[in-house]
């Protein structure tokens, strides 16, 4: 069996962990409560692990998202230009509770919860093309052709973007979450290239308005919002717009592609919630429980020394909190590696803890549940189509997600 060591490449988050995320994280839970890695920049960091760690440190306000905190020489991570870079995963209050609070009312449960019929009538006109290009019986990408198309139909409908750039998106996406080694420039390109496309963007929807969030947005920065602080720079404004849309798709994508999988794996909940849809909602928890987007929760940076478990970290050097790991401790949650539809996933920390809670968390939850309901409606034979060991999966540390899912329907 495979040790730390070998899974983790002497300390190293890299293939190891890709790979075999759990079983690291298993042994990593085990061993202490805080361990010192090289992250993913090659930079230095202390990464935690424990379900109680994790969550006291999402909450604790001395671990920042600002990078101004960081020590020099220490975190590199991830190099956008400010008009893209001013957003709220790399912000404390008070800029991030004014910023949260004006587009906040977007994402409320309530008025997600308007998007049901539109995210169903995608889901349907998408699975309408499978049964048009397969007739009764065919096959598929389940990433490409379903889970895919259905967020940034979804996040671009609510923004207000054309239809025409939305393929584009979804290729830089790709590239920035999982840069090519082979191609060290296709990230700085597909970052000029997306500055210029909200550049543009921002600049039509001030000549032409329309009823969607960016719109209103732009609306909060050029009238200065309703009171006096409510305010939006022109840096915030563009940075806000490419976190709703980056983050809107990405994570979901990856929600909906691993929650197919898990059931394809274990057929005796599939059949479960296919006897009774109205589970769904429920289900979603023990999901993003289970298997969730992201592996790592943004990097944090204490403003003064801080102790975390049994581990005093000094000030400015990088905190990594593994939301994955966390999920998976079975002293939070017993018998943690077992997919249970029937448990209570509830209180899990895969969409975060505390002020920086996942601000589409709604949003995700809405799509993932009509994606899946459409799926047990209208595919009722949906099966793998070979052998689980096959499948590919993104090689990233930001986004835990399939590369595809090959399904015979």
């Amino acid at each position: 069996m495979s040790t730390d060591q070998d899974l983790l490449a002497d300390g190293r988050l890299t293939d190891g962990l890709l790979a075999h995320p759990y079983a690291v994280y298993d042994r990593l839970r085990d061993s202490a409560p805080v361990h010192r890695v090289t992250g993913p920049d090659g930079s230095p960091a202390w990464l935690v692990t424990r379900y109680d760690d994790v969550r006291e440190a999402l909450a604790n306000p001395l671990l920042s998202l600002d990078k101004r905190h960081a020590l020099p020489g220490g975190y590199k991570g991830f190099a956008l230009p400010p008009a893209l870079d001013a957003n709220l995963l790399n912000m404390d209050p008070p800029d991030h509770t004014r910023i949260r609070r004006l587009v906040g009312r977007a994402f409320t449960t309530r008025r997600v919860e308007q998007l049901r019929a539109p995210i169903r009538r995608t889901a349907d006109h998408l699975l309408d093309v499978l049964g048009t290009s397969g007739g009764p019986h065919g096959s598929t990408d389940l990433i490409a052709a379903y889970a895919a198309p259905l967020p940034i139909t979804v996040i671009c409908d609510l923004l207000g973007v054309p239809d025409g750039h939305r393929r584009d998106f979804r290729a830089w996406t790709d590239v920035l979450v999982a840069p090519d080694p082979a191609r060290p420039q296709a990230a700085k390109e597909a970052v000029v290239a997306m500055l210029g496309f909200f550049t543009q963007l921002l600049a039509d929807k001030r000549k032409e308005p329309a009823d969607d969030l960016l719109s209103d947005l732009i609306a909060v920065r050029d009238e200065g919002g309703r009171e006096g602080s409510d305010r939006l720079s022109e840096d915030e404004l563009m940075s806000l717009a490419f976190l709703i849309l980056f983050a809107g798709y990405e994570n979901t994508v990856q929600l909906i592609g691993t929650a197919v999988l898990a059931l394809l794996q274990h057929p005796d909940q599939l059949a479960a919630l296919r006897a009774d849809p109205s589970r769904l909602p429920a289900a979603v928890e023990e999901f993003v429980r289970y298997d969730g987007p992201a592996l790592l929760a943004i990097r944090r940076f204490p403003r003064e020394d801080v102790t975390i478990g049994d581990v005093t970290v000094p000030a400015g050097e990088t905190v990594l909190l593994s939301l994955a790991a966390a999920n998976r401790d079975p002293r939070r949650f017993p018998d943690a590696d077992r997919f249970d539809l029937g448990r209570d996933a509830t209180g899990h920390l895969a969409l975060g803890h505390g002020i920086h809670y996942c601000l589409g968390a709604p949003l995700a939850r809405l799509e993932t549940e009509v994606a899946l309901a459409a799926l047990l409606e209208r595919l009722p034979d949906l099966k793998l189509d070979g052998d689980p060991g096959d499948l590919r999966w993104r090689p990233s540390l930001r986004a835990r997600g399939l590369l595809a899912l090959p399904v015979t329907y």
